[in-house]
């Protein structure tokens, strides 16, 4: 019913939000691009994104295919390995941030190596920044890290806007430096906190630093600051600072998957543990779209609990 060629067509044009931009990428014309879209929209009988000369955005039925199409096709690249009688093998080294290590992460895991049992996982969890440098340097084969909305690299896994947290008993001085906690250069959070605030002119000063997400939060709950954190992901014991205190928008970020200068070894298991990952991104864009907190009846903040 779903073609598969349809499916990565759609996908592409998702991820980019330009058909001219997913031809490039997927080596088609436009037209087929455009066809493509057609086709899928016809057999679904919906509309899947509203475009016009300017624009390219995701309609809501857009928004529910996204999860439909990656577990489709996750599901055909798994019969097709089936059938043809070939099983992943070989090491795969992953990089992956906290944040999604504390949430997401080991139920993916598990599923991973029920899926693929042969092949050897080599886990590295670090700051996104180093964690670039790391695949950059050949030292990783695949990375779940956050990027800025700028950056052009990798696959969106899905995009979060940054909001600052602290304690709910803690109040700020508005006549005293902001007191920061944060990670260490070369955190994307931190570097995005720091220039927020030196637009906004606004003093701050480092209270704690910890290259543990654990002892940030700890930090945090303990009242010694605020934190620069991904809306979807803020833990549990902490809770947004109010508009009140008077803190600059932190702006967008993104999560994205990047693969590396990949060893023949490791591209299949890069390949299904990425669309693993991509299949559980599609799950927690949908709880944190406009429309879904629409649905729940408000914009309120929940921690990973939430989530699992």
């Amino acid at each position: 019913m779903y073609e598969p060629s349809h499916l990565r067509t759609f996908l592409a044009v998702s991820q980019t939000l330009s058909f001219t931009q997913a031809a490039r990428r997927l080596g088609l014309r436009q037209s087929t691009v455009s066809q493509h879209v057609r086709r899928l929209e016809d057999v679904t009988g919906r509309r899947l994104f509203s475009r016009d000369t300017h624009s390219v955005e995701l309609t809501e039925d857009g928004e529910a295919m996204l999860g439909f199409a990656r577990r489709i096709l996750e599901v055909h690249e798994q019969a097709t390995a089936f059938f043809a009688g070939t099983r992943l093998r070989g090491r795969l080294r992953f990089g992956a941030s906290e944040d999604f290590v504390l949430t997401r992460l080991p139920e993916i895991l598990e599923g991973f190596r029920h899926d693929h049992p042969e092949v050897d996982l080599e886990l590295t969890v670090e700051l996104s920044g180093t964690l670039h440098e790391q695949l950059q340097a050949g030292k990783l084969d695949l990375v779940l890290a956050k990027r800025r909305p700028e950056d052009p690299r990798g696959e969106l896994v899905w995009h979060d806007e940054l909001v600052w947290i602290g304690a709910e008993r803690l109040r700020l001085d508005p006549d005293r430096p902001v007191p920061l906690i944060v990670f260490p250069p070369p955190g994307i959070t931190r570097a995005l906190a720091l220039e927020a605030l030196e637009r906004q002119g606004r003093q701050w000063r480092i209270a704690c630093t910890s290259g543990s997400l654990n002892g940030l939060i700890a930090a945090a709950r303990a009242g010694l600051g605020v934190m620069a954190h991904s809306r979807g992901l803020v833990p549990p014991g902490l809770t947004r600072v109010p508009e009140r205190a008077g803190l600059p928008e932190l702006g967008k970020v993104d999560f994205v998957l990047v693969h590396g200068r990949l060893r023949a070894s490791a591209q299949s298991a890069a390949d299904a543990l990425a669309a693993a990952i991509l299949a559980a991104g599609d799950r927690l864009h949908r709880r944190w779209t406009p429309a879904a907190r629409r649905r729940a009846g408000g914009d309120s903040v929940s921690g990973p609990e939430a989530d699992t």
